[in-house]
């Protein structure tokens, strides 16, 4: 999730560290910050938690849950906040002018143009994690018939309110609150009922990614969608998010954010895969704090969104044909990450 905070984190270590930025690495920094001191206290965070016994796992796995009741806890004192457009989730309302033309742009590709003014009019689309209605509403403008889950039921409270003041949302947008994995169960009203499934800043904040992956297949039509936005695991997001945010700017208290929740685009992509899913494309995010608008950047190395598709059919492992969706999806992640 990305906040006010966030965006006066990243203002002031531009403006202490003065960093050059060259394929996601920084090349020079001040003595301030330096980007060797930066990856040796990394270095130390990760020795710190091996003596503790903790495993450098890289994908989350065996909660069996994607709730994480820490989470829970944060989101559940900032849950009449989400409305207001300059308090702490100022960025991710001005994120909607990216990720809302993201969604509907790969919709339009797969489904065509359904109605005019209401382009995903009779598509479905699930918001997980929709906490108080930001990305919901716009996608129910567009036409869509739009369900937002969240387990922070005070969330869901202010997502109502704040819909039945549009009468367009009503027929368009509902909430529940409920988990993305009660939805999903055997028999639920969930189960296969989905065009879409959206989570925007959402993976980051979950106790396990493996149960995530298979819910979402599990909910998601035959050829649904994915949309997910969300930080990369990397040494310049440790940077910006852990040590500059709460050691030295004390922006934030320590502990806010944790790192091993962070997830590169290849790791995703590999459990996506593995789990039912076509990755079809992988875009950079850039927030400029300074204007308050996010754009879309060749870099990965701090936010990106990722749209995948869930496959029609079990791919046929028995034959090296070059139609095989295997070979077509070798292909693919052999262009997109080695070209």
């Amino acid at each position: 999730m990305y906040s006010k905070k966030f965006g006066q984190l990243i203002l002031g270590f531009c403006t202490r560290c003065s960093t050059s930025v060259v394929n996601g690495t920084p090349t020079s920094i001040r003595n301030t910050i330096s980007w060797t001191s930066v990856c040796k206290h990394h270095t130390q965070f990760l020795e710190r938690r091996s003596q503790m016994g903790f495993a450098h796992v890289r994908i989350r796995s065996a909660s069996k849950t994607t709730v994480d009741p820490n989470e829970v806890k944060r989101f559940q004192l900032l849950a009449n906040k989400w409305w207001n457009e300059q308090g702490d989730f100022a960025a991710l309302h001005s994120m909607n002018d990216l990720r809302v033309p993201f969604i509907r742009d790969n919709l339009l590709n797969a489904h065509g143009g359904r109605r005019p003014g209401k382009p995903l009019a009779g598509l479905r689309i699930l918001d997980v994690g929709c906490g108080g209605g930001l990305l919901t509403e716009p996608l129910g403008r567009l036409g869509a018939d739009v369900l937002g889950i969240d387990p922070v039921a005070d969330s869901i409270g202010t997502a109502e309110v704040h819909a039945w003041h549009d009468p367009d949302l009503r027929g368009n947008v509902r909430y529940r609150a409920i988990t993305l994995e009660e939805l999903s169960e055997k028999g639920g009203q969930g189960a296969g009922q989905f065009d879409a499934v959206v989570a925007s800043e959402v993976v980051e904040h979950l106790a396990d990614l493996e149960t995530f992956t298979l819910c979402c297949n599990q909910v998601l039509k035959p050829g649904g969608s994915l949309f997910i936005t969300t930080i990369n695991k990397t040494q310049l997001s440790y940077a910006l998010a852990i040590v500059a945010a709460e050691e030295v700017l004390h922006i934030v208290p320590s502990g806010t954010h944790d790192w091993d929740k962070f997830v590169s685009p290849m790791e995703l992509e590999r459990l996506l895969e593995s789990n039912g899913f076509h990755v079809e494309s992988i875009r950079g995010m850039l927030y400029n704090p300074l204007s308050g608008a996010w754009s879309w950047t060749e870099s990965t190395s701090i936010n990106y969104a990722l749209h995948a598709v869930k496959l029609e059919e079990e791919p046929n492992l028995d034959e090296d044909d070059p139609e095989d969706p295997t070979v077509i999806v070798a292909q693919a992640k052999a262009r997109r990450w080695y070209n």
